[in-house]
C-alpha cells in the first residue's frame, strides 16, 4: 500500500481471494475486515455480537453484521457469522461453510481478544482471581489454536495462504519486559511460540504464518474509556501522556492488507512484526497520514520511564 492507503497492486488486489477475520464486531479486526473488503476480497467477520445482543464487555454498540455492511461498502463483499471461537463445533461449522460457499480460504486472521475487562492490574499471580485469569488464556489462546486446527485444512490446499496473528507487543519487546499481571502476560506471549510452530508446518505447503503487533490503537472501547472522540483524541494526553502515541485500527487494517498482497510474503513466515516497522516497508500511512512507530517510542519509554516526544516516533 501506498502513502493514500491504496492497495498494493491496484484497488482490487484481492479481487478472488478469501478471508476470515475473527473478533470483528469491532476495533482493529473490524477494520482490517473493512481494508481487505477494499481490496476485494471477500470476507467472512466473526464474533460472539449480532444484532440483539451485547458482548461480554457490556457493549451492546457493535455487531459482526454492521462489519460486514461496511466491507461490502468498502467494495469487497462481507458475510456475517455470529461464531464463539471456544467452541470447537461452532468453527468447525464455519469451516464446512466457508468450504461449500466459496472452496477456498486464503488469509486467515486470528483477532479475538475481548479480555481487557478481566485484567486485574497490580496484583500478584497469587491474587489474580484464578476464574478471571483461566477466562483470559482462553480468550487470548484458546480461540486462536481452535480457529487454526479447522481452518487449516481449508488454507493450505493452495500455496500462497497467510494466517495472521495479531498480538499485543513483539516477541522481542514482550520477551524484554513483563507484561503485568501474570495472566495478562502469558496471554500474550504464547501466540508467539504458537505462530512459530504453525510457520513451521504450513512451509511445506507454501502458506505463511506470522504475528503482527499493532500499537496503541483508539478502538472504540478506547476512546469510550477515555471519554473522547476520535475528532478530539488528543486530550487523551491529559490522561496518559504515553497516549500521544497512539494510532487509528486503520493502520492496522493496511499493514494486514500490504501482507497479504505480497507475493514475496513468505519471507516472513514465523516473524513477529510490529505495524510501524511495516509502515516503513510497505509505505502505507494511517488514516491522518502519519506513521506511528508505537515498539521503538515504548522501547525508549520502558528504558527512561518517561514519555518520549511521540512526534519524533511518528
Amino acid at each position: 500500500m501506498n502513502r493514500t492507503g491504496s492497495a498494493v497492486g491496484g484497488e482490487k488486489a484481492l479481487a478472488g481471494k478469501v478471508a476470515l477475520v475473527t473478533g470483528a464486531s469491532r476495533g482493529g479486526a473490524r477494520a482490517i475486515a473493512v481494508e481487505l473488503g477494499r481490496a476485494g476480497a471477500t470476507v467472512y467477520v466473526t464474533g460472539r455480537t449480532g444484532r440483539g445482543k451485547a458482548s461480554e464487555t457490556g457493549r451492546p454498540a457493535e455487531t459482526v453484521e454492521q462489519t460486514a455492511e461496511l466491507v461490502t461498502a468498502a467494495g469487497g463483499e462481507g458475510i456475517a457469522a455470529v461464531v464463539d471461537h471456544l467452541e470447537a463445533e461452532q468453527v468447525r461449522a464455519l469451516a464446512e461453510r466457508i468450504d461449500r460457499e466459496q472452496g477456498r480460504l486464503d488469509i486467515l486472521v486470528n483477532a479475538i481478544w475481548g479480555g481487557e475487562h478481566l485484567v486485574e492490574r497490580g496484583k500478584k499471580m497469587w491474587e489474580c482471581d484464578l476464574d478471571q485469569g483461566r477466562r483470559m488464556l482462553r480468550l487470548g489462546i484458546e480461540t486462536y489454536y481452535v480457529t487454526s486446527h479447522c481452518l487449516l485444512p481449508l488454507l493450505i490446499r493452495r500455496p500462497g495462504g497467510l494466517v495472521v496473528e495479531l498480538t499485543d507487543g513483539t516477541e522481542e519487546f514482550n520477551r524484554a519486559n513483563y507484561r503485568a499481571p501474570f495472566f495478562f502476560d502469558l496471554a500474550k506471549f504464547a501466540p508467539f511460540r504458537m505462530t512459530w510452530a504453525l510457520a513451521e508446518e504450513m512451509k511445506e505447503y507454501g502458506c505463511t504464518a506470522l504475528n503482527l503487533a499493532p500499537g496503541w490503537m483508539r478502538t472504540e472501547a478506547m476512546l469510550d474509556a477515555f471519554r473522547i472522540t476520535e475528532e478530539n483524541w488528543r486530550e487523551g494526553r491529559k490522561m496518559d501522556p504515553t497516549f500521544a502515541i497512539s494510532e487509528t485500527p486503520v493502520f492496522t487494517a493496511r499493514a494486514v492488507t500490504a501482507l497479504a498482497t505480497d507475493p514475496d510474503v513468505a519471507r516472513h513466515n514465523g516473524a513477529s512484526l510490529s505495524v510501524g516497522t511495516l509502515a516503513k516497508e510497505y509505505g502505507f500511512a494511517d488514516a491522518d497520514g502519519s506513521a506511528p512507530d508505537s515498539v521503538r517510542y515504548f522501547q525508549e519509554f520502558m528504558r527512561t520511564g518517561h514519555a518520549p516526544n511521540a512526534d519524533d516516533y511518528r
